[in-house]
């Protein structure tokens, strides 16, 4: 009975790890997933601690100025429970978001039809779109305050000049108003998202499909369902996450028209953590349980409308 050499033995080993690290590297989805996981290393490095910490705080009476707090539980999140304010937090940021995104939905697929179009100075059109998204969002914001002032107001003006009021309206005076106020900025500056976004599906879907429908007597509406809406459907879904994501997290265009008033009463999750854990109160175990409040709603909703373009894939 013979036996191999021990350098035979010792050569092979480092020649299959070395067949078998060369097999794994031509594979595609393997190569891939080791190109990102730099990226999604430093990506969960940069958001797995800020949000464990905050869960922490969450659970804590921790308040400014104190190096730490004792634990609660879940205390914080039962005082919110009481919190009227709190209540009417919840109702505004549902409002602000689902009334706003639709309103960005259907102008940003017309807005992108329109400039899906053949016609002069549609290149200009295209980057003055960009604008309103563009424009740092403090910035807008201040222009809106100035659009909405209660005697300057140049909507005032113009309505007071068309006769169809008689005197100033105080766009931020009362809670409708000021609500209102706000999913209009906030429809004017979310819209062009959705518009550049569903004209780069647009200019995706081939043209040849369209012909083919036209020729077998398909008109635009037609065509519009048949061929361009099941291209860009993904499209509209993944714009929609994101944009329901940031509308519920806003914070400057809130803070800044209207600062959660008058009266707290036009707070959404964002500005009332401010106020609860930075800018008065100085709590800060309750202002991260405001936060992640947030969480869940935002986790069903991406969880939903990521399924659905799966199941649409498949």
């Amino acid at each position: 009975m013979t036996t191999a050499p021990a350098g035979t033995v010792t050569q092979a080993v480092p020649l299959r790890l070395r067949e078998r690290i060369r097999h794994w590297l031509d594979s595609e989805p393997v190569l891939a997933y080791l190109f990102m996981s730099p990226g999604w290393l430093i990506l969960l490095l940069f958001m797995s601690y800020p949000f464990f910490l905050g869960i922490w705080i969450s659970l804590t009476d921790r308040t400014v100025g104190l190096p730490s707090g004792e634990f609660v539980g879940f205390r914080n999140y039962a005082e919110l429970l009481r919190d009227r304010t709190f209540h009417l937090t919840v109702m505004n940021t549902f409002i602000y978001g689902f009334v706003t995104v639709p309103f960005k939905l259907v102008l940003g697929l017309l807005l992108a039809l329109l400039l899906n179009q053949a016609f002069p100075m549609r290149n200009v059109l295209r980057a003055a779109l960009l604008l309103p998204w563009i424009v740092p969002t403090a910035l807008s914001s201040l222009a809106w305050l100035m659009l909405y002032d209660a005697v300057l107001s140049p909507f005032s003006w113009l309505l007071k000049n068309w006769g169809l009021i008689e005197s100033n309206i105080a766009f931020l005076g009362t809670r409708t108003n000021a609500i209102i106020s706000l999913c209009i900025a906030n429809i004017w500056r979310g819209t062009p998202f959705f518009a550049v976004a569903i004209l780069a599906g647009l200019q995706a879907v081939p043209q040849e499909l369209h012909e083919a429908a036209a020729i077998e007597g398909a008109n635009r509406v037609q065509r519009f369902l048949a061929v361009t809406l099941p291209v860009i459907k993904g499209i509209l879904v993944i714009t929609t996450l994101f944009s329901i994501i940031w509308t519920f997290a806003d914070f400057q265009l809130v803070y800044v028209l209207t600062k959660g008033g008058p009266a707290n009463s036009t707070h959404i999750f964002g500005t009332y953590a401010w106020q609860i854990g930075i800018g008065g109160a100085g709590k800060l175990g309750i202002g991260a349980a405001i936060s992640l409040y947030m969480f869940p709603v935002l986790a069903v909703l991406s969880a939903i409308l990521l399924r659905y373009v799966r199941s649409q894939e498949a």
